[in-house]
């Protein structure tokens, strides 16, 4: 992932802070990345071990959205900035929030798995399911880039994803309620499925809310509650 450079400033000291807490941000999103493909994985493919492992690194993520919060308190006590490094501190704050809550979405879904990996499985493997779930992760993995490189056109591209990802959602959706009045002995397995569905449209959402930040750290604009239509008009409709 290529970072674009921070402005330089008379501290070489606090520089090095703000580059700091990007890279603590990059970090944790490399992780809870991680945290939404095993889970997804373990879900599709029974494996109640790796299922089992996100639940218990879901600590990790939280820890993480604490230490970064902590450092953005220190930053505005001890530099008290201004302008483009006050945004970039609350763009930083807003972010974790969003990227522990997708942790906590990929925990929902690794306890979904734990339980299904009980259950009959399907003859379809799943493949609904990973097939969003990949979603999912390539919007994470662009609104980090976009958060990286300051990429406001990226940001937008990927927040366009969220609407595919939720007709996507709705299709699945549809298609488990079919199963379900066809064979209600699948209620209690397909009910999991929906769960986990569920959690995964969330992820989708977060990474949307992460990329409405970018547009918010470039141009200053607070583009949170409008279409990505708007958003697009917003921030770039005046290039």
């Amino acid at each position: 992932m290529d970072k674009k450079p921070i402005a330089h400033h008379i501290s070489h000291q606090y520089d090095a802070d703000l580059e700091d807490l990007r890279s603590r941000v990059f970090a944790m999103g490399g992780l809870v990345e991680e945290q939404v493909a095993n889970a997804v994985t373990a879900l599709v493919k029974g494996d109640v071990e790796l299922a089992d492992a996100v639940i218990t690194n879901d600590y990790r993520v939280n820890a993480m959205e604490v230490e970064i919060d902590e450092e953005c308190t220190h930053i505005i006590a001890r530099r008290q900035p201004t302008a483009g490094d006050l945004r970039l501190v609350i763009a930083v704050i807003k972010t974790i929030t969003d990227m522990e809550r997708i942790g906590d979405q990929a925990a929902k879904v690794a306890r979904m798995a734990r339980q299904l990996a009980e259950m009959e499985r399907p003859r379809n493997e799943y493949v609904e399911i990973q097939s969003l779930g990949t979603h999912v992760q390539t919007m994470i993995r662009g609104a980090l880039d976009a958060f990286a490189r300051m990429d406001v056109q990226g940001a937008i591209e990927t927040a366009k994803e969220d609407l595919k990802v939720d007709h996507e959602y709705e299709a699945i959706m549809r298609q488990l309620m079919t199963f379900m009045m066809e064979d209600p002995r699948t209620i209690k397995r397909i009910l999991d499925v929906m769960w986990a569905t569920r959690a995964l449209e969330r992820v989708g959402d977060h990474a949307k809310n992460i990329c409405e930040y970018v547009v918010y750290l470039v141009e200053g604009k607070d583009v949170r509650h409008i279409s990505v239509e708007q958003i697009e008009e917003a921030a770039l409709g005046k290039r």
